[in-house]
């Protein structure tokens, strides 16, 4: 609305829109009137409800001006200001619907608190006060906390073989990306409708989970080598748990700290330890020294073994070869027994006198005369043929 003069008919100093004398007006009279005097409050007060008025005049009342003078303009409801009204309101209610969903977000739209359909990333429009938006972060890995320091103390499990041991772990997870069977809400949907506080169902089935795991475990494999089966145990159980309140989320993986054993007893437990580390080490030492003899041994007894079934074919081989040789002399033998026996006479004196040196007399030589023979010379001689 543009700015008119309220000074009252042209008297008195020239007034701005709110009441105020223009800047620069050095006139008399009136409060406000000198160089740089700061504007009256009341002045102030009464000129804005002067445009209030004029801006929302009572209906059938003219509108009247601060100074007296001429009446002002009167605004009627009528099917265009109410049109006008109507379309701005309108306009006001289409605008607000206008909402945004992130990159790694779903938005949950609903109608009248019931599932409507999944919004992507991207702007989107919903009817205000109809339909409603849930934003759910469905790429973003979320990191829940079980024990340690942020649990504020121990957070202690019993074994198979009654020991306990304190077990901190965390779990990494987030929302399905696999797409909905038919008939079944998505995850994103079953993430707002199905589960109220994500992070503490998370927690709680967590450790429980893990509590049945290290429950069926002696303490030995839970504090050495088997960790990675632990893990893998307890990410298993609660993905079975969440799946079966169907809670659309999945687990990613179960980080464990190194379990250990309850301060109050850790010094005992060491000593434990110790112990048992040098009970192994006798063990494999003993085995080393038992791995170096027994082989040694085996193979002794193996040789002789073989060279005991090498004598016993040679012996039970010559055995057959002199039986044969018998055989075959008694069948000679036994055809002409005096040649045989000759025969075998003269192998017999040959194998024995064969390898002496030997001197031979005739008895007929020198008959009452024993003759004198170099015996020494003819015994250092060798035999004819090399005998």
């Amino acid at each position: 609305m543009p700015w008119s003069d309220n000074s009252g008919g042209g008297r008195g100093p020239t007034r701005g829109p709110w009441g105020q004398p223009p800047k620069g007006n050095s006139g008399g009279g009136g409060q406000g009137g000198g160089r740089g005097e700061p504007p009256d409050l009341d002045e102030l007060l009464q000129a804005s409800r002067q445009r209030l008025k004029r801006a929302f005049p009572r209906r059938g009342r003219p509108q009247q001006n601060n100074g007296g003078g001429g009446g002002g303009r009167r605004i009627e409801l009528n099917s265009r200001t109410l049109a006008i009204a109507l379309g701005a309101l309108a306009l006001l209610w289409a605008f607000s619907g206008i909402y945004q969903v992130g990159a790694q977000e779903q938005g949950v739209k609903t109608t009248f608190g019931r599932y409507a359909g999944i919004a992507g990333p991207g702007l989107h429009w919903r009817a205000p006060m109809i339909q409603g938006v849930q934003r759910v972060p469905v790429l973003r890995q979320q990191t829940t906390t079980v024990g340690g320091s942020e649990a504020g103390g121990e957070n202690l499990m019993l074994t198979s073989d009654r020991n306990i041991v304190d077990v901190s772990f965390t779990v990494n997870w987030k929302i399905k990306e696999e797409p909905p069977q038919e008939g079944q809400l998505p995850n994103a949907a079953k993430y707002i409708f199905n589960i109220e506080d994500a992070e503490g169902l998370v927690r709680s089935v967590a450790e429980s989970a893990m509590r049945e795991t290290i429950g069926a475990k002696p303490l030995g494999p839970i504090i050495t080598a088997g960790q990675a089966e632990v893990v893998e145990q307890t990410r298993q159980r609660l993905q079975a748990v969440l799946d079966i309140y169907d809670a659309g989320i999945e687990v990613i993986r179960v980080n464990m700290d190194r379990p250990e054993v309850p301060a109050a007893v850790r010094d005992s437990f060491a000593d434990v330890i110790k112990a048992r580390n040098e009970k192994e080490q006798a063990i494999n030492e003993a085995e080393r020294e038992a791995n170096q003899i027994v082989p040694v041994a085996e193979g002794d007894a193996q040789r002789m073994i073989e060279e005991a079934r090498a004598y016993a074919a040679r012996v039970e081989a010559e055995a057959i070869g002199e039986a044969e040789r018998f055989n075959k002399i008694f069948e000679e033998y036994r055809r002409a027994k005096d040649v045989t026996k000759q025969r075998m006479y003269l192998e017999t004196i040959e194998s024995v006198l064969g390898p002496m040196n030997k001197v031979m007399i005739d008895k007929d030589a020198g008959q009452g005369v024993v003759p004198y023979l170099p015996l020494n010379e003819i015994a250092r001689k060798p035999p004819p043929g090399g005998n």
